[in-house]
C-alpha cells in the first residue's frame, strides 16, 4: 500500500522524537508518572479546539433557513429531507433559541452546513404574533456572512393562514433581499379516497390543485417560489417518503447563491457530508501524530505488561480529545467505553505484542511500532464513530472495523522499524 501523503512529512521527525523521548521516559521510576506525563504533554485546551474549528468554519458555505409555519405543518420533515437525519434525531437536535424559536444546526453547531430556525409558537392563540415577528427580525438583523432564506410551510388543508400572512408581510417588507419559498405540505390528506400512494410528481388531483391555487393567491406578492411537497415517515406507507424533494432542492438552488445551492445538492448525495468528515479527520490527525508517537515511546519501555495501563490511559485521553473536537463531551469512563466498543479484536493482539517484549533486543521495537499503528487506527476509528453520531446516524461497527484495519496497515508500514 502506498504511503499516505499526510504521513510522509513527519516520519523522520517521529522517529527522532521517539528515540529522544524513550531515553527520557526510561529514567522515570513509576509507570503511573509516565502515564501522567504522556497525557499532560498532549492535552489540548478548549480554546485550541475552538481556534481550529473557527478556521475550518470560515471556509464553509452555510445556509440559514428560517422555517415559518404552524406546528405539524412539515417543518421538521423539511429538515429530514435535506439532511437525511432520522425524525428522532431531528426532535432531539432542536434547541430553544428564543422564547418562540428553536434552532438546529446540521451536522453540528461547531461546523454547520445548514442552520434551521423553527417558529414553535406560531398559530398558538396565546402567543403574541408581534413578539414572534420581533424575535425573527432580531435574528435577521444580526450580521452574518451566511446565505439566508425564509421557508413558509402551510398544510394543503389549512386555510386559516392570517397569522402566517401577517408574519410574512412584515418580514418581506423589512427584508426584501431575503428570498422566500412557499412550501405547501401534507398533500395526501386531500387525495381522493381510492388513492393510497403518491402519484407521479406533480400530483394532478382537483382537491390539491384547488387548494394550492388559493394559497398561492394569498401569498403571491410575498414569495419568490411555491412548491408542493409531502414528506412522510416510512411507516406511513407513502412512496417516495420525500415526495417533491427534487422540486424543493431545485427551488432552493434558484433562490440561494451558487456555493450554498451546490452544498444542498451535495448533502443529498453525501458528498458534502464526506467532505466535512474529511475536514474533521484532517484536523484530528494533527493529534494522531503526537499520540501515536508517544504510544510508541511508551511501548518501547522493555517492561512486559507494565506499560499497558499507560497506553490505555493515553488512548482514552486521545478518544476524549477527539470527542471534544466532534462536539461530544466525555468523561474518562465514557471515553474508555468507546475505546472498548470500537477496539474489537485488537486488544488480543495487544497482549501478544506485549509478550514479544520477552525477546531480548527485538520485542520492544515491534511493540513500539505496533502501539503507534494501533493508536493511530484507534483514532481513525473514533473519528468515524463520532462522525456518524454528529451526522445523526448510528455508528456502523463494520465500517469502523474496516477503517481501523486499513489505517492500522498503513500506519504500521510507516512506523516499521522506527526505533532502529
Amino acid at each position: 500500500m502506498s504511503k499516505l501523503p499526510w504521513m510522509n512529512d513527519w516520519k523522520n521527525r517521529a522517529s527522532k522524537n521517539i528515540d529522544d523521548a524513550t531515553r527520557r521516559l526510561k529514567k522515570l521510576i513509576r509507570v503511573d508518572r509516565v502515564a501522567e506525563k504522556a497525557v499532560s504533554l498532549f492535552s489540548v485546551s478548549d480554546e485550541k479546539v475552538a481556534e481550529i474549528l473557527t478556521t475550518v468554519r470560515a471556509k464553509l458555505p452555510t445556509t440559514e433557513a428560517l422555517l415559518i409555519g404552524k406546528p405539524q405543518a412539515g417543518k421538521s420533515s423539511i429538515v429530514r429531507g435535506l439532511t437525511g437525519v432520522s425524525a428522532e434525531i431531528v426532535g432531539q437536535g432542536f434547541r430553544p433559541h428564543t422564547q418562540n424559536t428553536e434552532r438546529y444546526a446540521y451536522p453540528s453547531e461547531e461546523l454547520p452546513l445548514l442552520i434551521f430556525t423553527d417558529t414553535v409558537g406560531l398559530g398558538d392563540i396565546n402567543q403574541n404574533t408581534q413578539t414572534i415577528i420581533e424575535e425573527l427580525e432580531q435574528e435577521l438583523t444580526t450580521e452574518s456572512q451566511r446565505a439566508r432564506i425564509l421557508i413558509l410551510t402551510i398544510k394543503v388543508s389549512d386555510f386559516a393562514t392570517d397569522t402566517l400572512l401577517q408574519v410574512a408581510q412584515q418580514l418581506g417588507q423589512n427584508y426584501p433581499d431575503i428570498p422566500c419559498l412557499l412550501a405547501v405540505t401534507c398533500l395526501h390528506e386531500v387525495y381522493p379516497p381510492d388513492v393510497g400512494d403518491h402519484p407521479e410528481y406533480p400530483p394532478d388531483y382537483e382537491a390539491v390543485n384547488r387548494a394550492f391555487k388559493l394559497i398561492q393567491q394569498d401569498f403571491e406578492q410575498l414569495c419568490d417560489r411555491s412548491i408542493l411537497i409531502d414528506f412522510t415517515l416510512e411507516e406511513d406507507g407513502y412512496n417516495p417518503t420525500f415526495y417533491g424533494l427534487e422540486a424543493l432542492t431545485n427551488a432552493l438552488a434558484e433562490l440561494l447563491p451558487e456555493a450554498e445551492s451546490r452544498t444542498i445538492y451535495q448533502l443529498l448525495d453525501n458528498t458534502a457530508s464526506e467532505e466535512l468528515g474529511n475536514l474533521y479527520r484532517d484536523t484530528a490527525r494533527r493529534y494522531l501524530v503526537a499520540f501515536s508517537t508517544m504510544a510508541a515511546t511508551l511501548a518501547a519501555v522493555p517492561l512486559p505488561f507494565a506499560t499497558m495501563p499507560v497506553l490505555t490511559a493515553l488512548q482514552i485521553s486521545l478518544v476524549g480529545l477527539l470527542g471534544k473536537l466532534y462536539g461530544q463531551t466525555l468523561s474518562p469512563s465514557q471515553a474508555g467505553g468507546i475505546v472498548s466498543a470500537i477496539a474489537g479484536g485488537f486488544f488480543a493482539q495487544a497482549i501478544g505484542r506485549e509478550l514479544i517484549k520477552f525477546i531480548p533486543g527485538f520485542g520492544s521495537v515491534i511493540a513500539a511500532s505496533w502501539a503507534a499503528a494501533y493508536t493511530w487506527s484507534l483514532g481513525e476509528g473514533a473519528c468515524v464513530y463520532f462522525g456518524d453520531l454528529m451526522g445523526g446516524k448510528k455508528p456502523d461497527p463494520n465500517k469502523i472495523k474496516l477503517v481501523m484495519k486499513e489505517a492500522f496497515a498503513s500506519a504500521q508500514e510507516q512506523f516499521k522499524n522506527i526505533q532502529q
